[in-house]
């Protein structure tokens, strides 16, 4: 294969070698696709797939849209829906060595780029299953690629380009607003800066906002529950971080092997020869002062940033010696096979735990709450058909005319979508007040019959004339607010219905 400039300068793209790194990644989500089980969000926006709107309390409606595509292809599939998320893993793989490409890389680069990309522990996690978060990476990429682009040519069409790709990437995800900070604080420092005179900056970002509009229009009309939904997430769910705790953390999410890549991108990005590598380093500064600042942030939000570091370090090594090159790239798939186990899960349960023990590697916990023997990116997979069974035994103990008429009240979106998921056909309505569940109220309840779920039976009978506990949900697997709870059969709700509804918002 040829590796000479292409005409515009650039190297050509190593197609081969940046394809086998991307069916590598697909293989690695292939071969353990359905190990575990669904996760909790992927039952929420399943839920919100079914009810499609122009935004969600705690997102906005991209993602969902996909999500709703694919549902009507392949069915409530849980292995066709990641395999979409493995694609978009792939996805941020190559779009790296594109970077990479794009800052002068060879086949060295590229392929360095696209493996530190597509097998690091966050991206792989995230790609594992369905979510917002594996298409924000991919815009993420994206968005650095045609910045870098815009900012040095400056061509009508890389402008809006990169409007259109930050919009949709603003429809998929809020966060990709750090990204344009970013790149705009790139291009007032950089001597492109003369572009603003003219107009295509300035309808790449109008049309931007034109396709990000409907989802503004959309909070807008609801009151911004998306502004409440992140304030309350920020101040009651997030665990507070120091700035060093935080950077360390980036090690070990991006993986200890590759931080010689993504660090030495950082380095040579902002070395005052490489004026042209410069917007890499400054989205990624950018972004961890926007994250420094709010104090409670997760260590994979400013990961987002590091794709493209990953690109400008691998363009970095490949000018260093083959001795050095071959010793950063076989340090990083040294411990991207060492930490697979965390981001993927290739080893059952128990055989995990031993493993997590034994390198002494349990994640910190970034929210408030206990944590069980898993994190909780895999307790989450574990125990929904299990709770929906033991809703419907207890529903199956009401009288029909009481089974038509009473709803299960749940205390979050995962309960509510396991319910609707694995109990359809077998349980009543469900009530959830949690995000975007609050907006879909059951259509009407006279107040009669009630099966409440992980609610005290005392809490309970203040509300409700009659109350007695008719069994209980468990899985030894799943995060501890989720074992023992009790199932609650009540009659004759006290309360006024519509001020009750109201008054159990809950957006976190």
């Amino acid at each position: 294969m040829s590796f000479e400039p292409s005409p515009d300068g650039r190297p050509r793209i190593a197609a081969g070698a940046v394809a086998l790194v991307a069916l590598a990644v697909l293989a690695v989500h292939g071969a353990w696709l359905t190990q575990y089980g669904w996760f909790r969000d992927e039952l929420y926006y399943l839920s919100c797939a079914k009810r499609l709107a122009w935004g969600y309390v705690d997102q906005p409606p991209l993602s969902i849209a996909l999500l709703a595509l694919v549902r009507a292809v392949a069915g409530e599939s849980l292995a066709a829906f990641r395999v979409v998320a493995a694609l978009g893993g792939a996805s941020v793989a190559v779009l790296a060595a594109l970077i990479a490409r794009e800052l002068g890389g060879r086949r060295f680069a590229q392929v360095l780029a696209a493996a530190a990309a597509g097998f690091a522990p966050m991206s792989l996690a995230v790609a594992h299953f369905y979510s917002m978060n594996v298409l924000d990476q991919a815009f993420w990429a994206a968005g650095t690629l045609l910045g870098l682009r815009a900012i040095a040519r400056g061509t009508p069409r890389d402008w809006l380009a990169l409007g259109a790709v930050l919009g949709l990437g603003l429809l998929n995800k809020w966060s990709v607003l750090w990204l344009g900070a970013g790149l705009g604080a790139s291009l007032l420092l950089s001597p492109r800066r003369r572009a603003l005179a003219t107009p295509w900056p300035w309808l790449g970002a109008a049309l931007a906002g034109a396709i990000f509009a409907p989802n503004l229009l959309w909070q807008v009309r609801h009151g911004w529950p998306t502004l409440e939904f992140m304030h309350n997430a920020s101040a009651h769910k997030m665990r507070a971080i120091e700035p060093a705790v935080f950077f360390a953390s980036q090690i070990l999410v991006l993986g200890p092997g590759a931080a010689p890549v993504w660090i030495a991108g950082l380095a040579a990005s902002l070395a005052p020869k490489r004026v042209r590598w410069r917007p890499v380093a400054v989205v990624w500064l950018v972004t961890a002062a926007i994250l420094l600042v709010n104090g409670r942030a997760r260590a994979e939000y400013l990961a987002l940033a590091v794709t493209a570091l990953f690109a400008a370090g691998a363009v970095w090594w490949e000018q260093r010696s083959r001795a050095a090159r071959v010793a950063v790239a076989s340090l990083a798939a040294v411990f991207a096979v060492a930490l697979l186990p965390f981001a993927i899960p290739c080893l059952p349960p128990a055989r995990f735990v031993a493993y997590q023990r034994a390198l002494v590697l349990a994640p910190p916990a970034e929210e408030h709450q206990a944590m069980g023997p898993l994190p909780q990116h895999y307790a989450d997979m574990f125990g929904w058909p299990e709770l929906a069974d033991s809703v419907a035994r207890v529903a199956a103990t009401l009288t029909p005319e009481e089974r038509a008429r009473a709803i299960v009240v749940v205390g979050n979106y995962g309960e509510a979508g396991a319910l609707e998921h694995f109990g359809a056909g077998r349980i009543p309505a469900i009530a959830c007040q949690h995000n975007n569940w609050f907006y879909w109220p059951p259509r009407r309840w006279d107040g009669d019959t009630a099966i409440l779920l992980g609610r005290d039976s005392a809490e309970v009978a203040s509300e409700f004339r009659e109350v007695r506990v008719s069994g209980m949900a468990d899985h030894p697997l799943a995060m501890p607010y989720e074992r023992g709870l009790p199932i609650v059969v009540a009659h004759g709700f006290k309360g006024d219905l519509a001020k009750a509804w109201a008054r159990g918002k809950h957006f976190e």
